[in-house]
């Protein structure tokens, strides 16, 4: 039997590139500070609604919030190095990490970053 081809559904950005110390690092710091500052824009959010909850129904308003934001934040932050490329992609596209916050990767994982937020980008218009 043959090895298997590569998946011509996979995303189309996918690397298998290995990760330097120096890189491991400030991908850690970055990862965790988007998921940080993700995390207290929903603490706002829940907050604001909590404040505005009059009638015992609207309870459930609230719970239906954090519980979306829950699976979509676990969906989207995926600390595997086989997909922070992908992850960085979509942060960047989605205003959540800057081009300084990635200062420091090499010049392959960057490619790789700005592709997956083209095509985001794309894959959203």
């Amino acid at each position: 039997m043959g090895s298997a081809s590569p998946n011509p559904d996979a995303y189309p950005y996918q690397s298998e590139a290995s990760w330097s110390g120096p890189e491991k690092t400030i991908a850690r710091k970055v990862f965790d500070d988007a998921l940080k500052r993700e995390l207290q824009d929903v603490i706002q959010k829940a907050k604001q609604m909590a404040g505005q909850i009059r009638e015992p129904a609207e309870l459930w308003d609230l719970e239906q919030y954090l519980s979306e934001r829950r699976k979509e934040i676990d969906r989207k932050y995926d600390y595997r190095y086989s997909r922070l490329a992908q992850v960085f992609g979509r942060l960047l596209y989605e205003n959540r990490v800057s081009e300084e916050e990635l200062r420091g990767l090499s010049d392959d994982k960057l490619k790789l970053i700005h592709s997956a937020a083209e095509f985001m980008a794309k894959y959203a218009a």
